[in-house]
């Protein structure tokens, strides 16, 4: 049987680090498992270290901008170097303290990789342990695909390893990832290229988002090619890279490849058929609202699960699993509608809720409204660039409920959480029309459109 906890949790990433934590304050005796760095994908290679990437980006900006306001500035080149030391000291310290907190609340941590024995049994460094409930979340890792010299560029995993900027770069991709890569290159100064399936990037968005992103990206100077089909990666005589295209069209030279094509579930090394947990047909652990497996007392959680890969959602997937198993909270489960999401572009752009094609398809055309904003923000009054913020408000019903709100601008990282939390309550168009406006923002034009 092994040793006995009340909880093994196999990963340490965010999901997995919310579980393990709340079910020990609830009494229980846990232990999590794992080999690599404390904090998963957000913390060493995801949105931690990209928010800091994109801050450089933003005061690249800023400095372009500057002697439109009066200030003699100019940039003079960036060290990426420098920034990378910096931001990697501070990722070892966020890894540092994730482990103290562990100890803190008494949960063990096992350093080494896990495989199930049977439904309720691990092995893991040379130990086996065993449970009644059992935790996977072990998250995902960057998709490579299967084309001849593929291996000649990187993942966003590799991003993070780059001791440079490369002078001109590729990245392949239409999702978010492939969206922010592209905007931290080319505001940091490689010359950038975006190569796209379709016709726009963010497809699974609201297509007011993909429209205007594909322009914000080309008014940042991004070369965007679209409509591609991949066909092989090579080198030229001076060793570039070089991209050749299913239709015959090729793109290069290129000094890096960034694949940023989609993720799969880090499931491999598991034994999961020894546990009788089954995968869904995209290659995720099935899980139902409970986040509870095939596999009585198996669990999983966060971006192995599949369903809406954001930090946030795995930690309040793990919180609430622990509340509902450990502490006797009945029913609760995290629902996945209306989760908030901003993708980290120059502008940012924000979302939640209904896109407008989604609300006509569930609830019919007579009962979709939309309202929309176009503007140039204040911040450009004075600057030569004149982007536009675009905002969208969908609303259901006679009464208006307000289910989507989606925003490209500046601010709209900040802006949209406090409408999330409107969203989620219920708020309708009037309810928006009755709340006094903060002036001058962009924020106003969400309880101002008409």
């Amino acid at each position: 049987m092994g040793e006995k906890f009340d909880l093994v949790v196999i990963g340490g990433g965010s999901g997995g680090l919310a579980a393990a934590q709340r079910a020990a304050e609830y009494g229980a005796r846990a232990v999590l498992i794992e080999s690599g760095r404390l904090g998963g994908t957000c913390v060493n290679v995801g949105c931690v270290p990209k928010k800091i990437m994109w801050n450089a980006a933003e005061l690249g900006g800023a400095l372009h901008d500057a002697p439109e306001y009066g200030f003699a500035a100019a940039a003079a080149g960036h060290d990426w170097r420098s920034l990378k030391q910096r931001r990697d000291a501070y990722i070892a310290k966020l890894n540092d303290i994730y482990a103290a907190n562990l100890a803190r609340r008494n949960v063990e941590l096992l350093r080494g990789r896990a495989s199930f024995v049977d439904p309720h049994t691990v092995s893991a460094a040379g130990r086996t342990l065993s449970a009644p409930h059992i935790i996977i979340a072990t998250g995902g890792h960057p998709l490579v695909p299967r084309i001849p010299g593929a291996e000649l560029g990187i993942t966003s995993d590799g991003f993070f390893g780059l001791e440079a900027l490369p002078p001109r770069v590729m990245v392949a991709g239409g999702g978010y990832i492939a969206v922010e890569l592209s905007g931290i290159f080319a505001a940091l100064g490689a010359q950038t290229t975006l190569a796209l399936r379709g016709a726009t990037p963010l497809r699974t968005f609201d297509p007011m988002i993909g429209a205007a992103s594909l322009g914000m990206l080309r008014e940042a100077g991004v070369t965007v090619v679209t409509d591609i089909k991949p066909g092989s990666i090579g080198r030229n005589a001076d060793g570039a890279l070089i991209a050749t295209f299913a239709d015959g069209r090729s793109i290069g030279p290129f000094d890096c490849l960034v694949w940023a094509v989609g993720r799969n579930a880090t499931v491999a090394e598991l034994a999961l058929e020894r546990a009788g947990v089954r995968l869904d047909a995209s290659g995720f652990i099935a899980t139902d609202m409970y986040q509870a497996t095939s596999a009585e007392g198996v669990y999983a959680v966060g971006d192995v699960a599949g369903r809406a890969q954001l930090t946030p959602v795995a930690i309040a997937a793990g919180r609430r699993l622990a509340d509902r198993v450990f502490g006797d909270v009945a029913g609760r489960h995290l629902d996945y509608d209306n989760i908030p999401t901003v993708i980290f572009g120059h502008p940012p752009i924000g979302t939640v809720g209904l896109t407008e094609p989604a609300a006509r398809a569930r609830h019919g055309d007579d009962d979709v409204k939309v309202f929309r904003s176009s503007f140039v923000p204040l911040y450009h009054a004075v600057t030569q660039a004149k982007p536009r913020t675009e905002m969208k408000l969908v609303t259901l019903g006679p009464e208006q409920r307000i289910v989507g709100v989606h925003v490209v601008g500046p601010g709209a990282d900040e802006m949209l959480q406090g409408f999330a939390v409107a969203v989620r309550m219920g708020a309708t168009k009037k309810d928006f029309d009755d709340t006094v406006a903060i002036h001058p923002t962009s924020a106003e034009e969400f309880v101002t459109m008409r």
